[in-house]
């Protein structure tokens, strides 16, 4: 008997990079954009730089949706086949319904062992934990063991970001403690972050510049001196803003790894163009 094939599932918010999504063999599974009575797999029927391109030129704003309980439960019986066991790591719950939707799934596999994990995070907050999973099976590490791992990281993931405005996250209702920011000055640019799965306010900044200097100072705070920081650098349509904030991070954090990432259009949908953030962790 050879080691159990584990499958891990994530969905697209991961944005995981190609090369460790090909490396892991991991399982992105699209979330949805409809757009002008047609429905986009996210990251397959558009990318990223297609989407902000035709963002800007839109008259109508797109929605999304995550796939069905019933969709899930064709891509879990399809891996099936081929795998032992199935874990599932997804965007927050107080994010979208990609979670009850995949956990639904899953009561419905019967006997086959499938655990579905909310990482209460989004973009690489969620790639990270998948990928420690991932790490975990890579290693030799069981089903049990890699749930642990990935379900043990979840705490440790911190994900701050900076947007041009607050417009786009308060039309798709997901703003929400930052909520209370609606009506200050509109030169204010605040610094959010992922609590408990959530979008709450963390600082308001006069500059971007200074958004984004805020981020790494509250990071650096955090992770000076320890080893083993893992990070990455999301970015909404703004790649040399991003790629300079990237060269940033590594000087200041002193990163075992550094990604640099595109936002995926879903996620887009509802942070608008120019999103700039950090999602970051340390082993210890």
């Amino acid at each position: 008997m050879g080691a159990s094939r584990i499958a891990i599932v994530v969905d697209s918010t991961a944005t995981i990079p190609e090369e460790l999504v090909d490396h892991y063999d991991l399982h992105v599974v699209p979330q949805n954009l409809n757009w002008s009575g047609e429905t986009l797999k996210d990251g397959i029927d558009i990318t990223p730089d297609e989407f902000y391109e035709r963002l800007g030129e839109a008259e109508e704003l797109p929605t999304t949706s995550q796939p069905s309980t019933g969709e899930f439960y064709e891509i879990f019986s399809e891996i099936r086949q081929d795998y032992d066991s199935i874990i599932g790591i997804f965007i927050s719950d107080k994010l979208s319904g990609t979670y009850s939707c995949a956990h639904a799934a899953a009561q419905m596999m019967e006997d086959y062992p499938i655990d579905v994990i909310n990482s209460k995070s989004a973009s690489m907050g969620l790639g990270f934990i998948a990928l420690e999973a991932a790490k975990a099976i890579e290693a030799g590490k069981g089903h049990t063991e890699a749930v642990q791992a990935a379900s043990e990281l979840i705490p440790k993931v911190r994900v701050m970001f900076v947007v041009d405005t607050l417009e786009f996250l308060h039309r798709g209702g997901r703003i929400g403690g930052a909520q209370r920011l609606l009506g200050t000055v509109l030169s204010i640019k605040p610094v959010l972050h992922l609590e408990d799965g959530r979008i709450e306010p963390l600082a308001s900044v006069r500059t971007k510049r200074k958004a984004l200097g805020r981020v790494l100072e509250l990071a650096e705070e955090e992770v000076a001196g320890k080893p083993g920081v893992h990070a990455a650098v999301l970015h909404a349509a703004v790649p040399e803003e991003a790629t300079k904030f990237r060269d940033e991070v590594g000087e200041r954090l002193r990163v075992d790894e550094l990604i640099l990432t595109d936002l995926s259009p879903v996620v887009g949908t509802h942070t608008g163009p120019g999103l700039v953030g950090l999602a970051y962790y340390v082993e210890s």
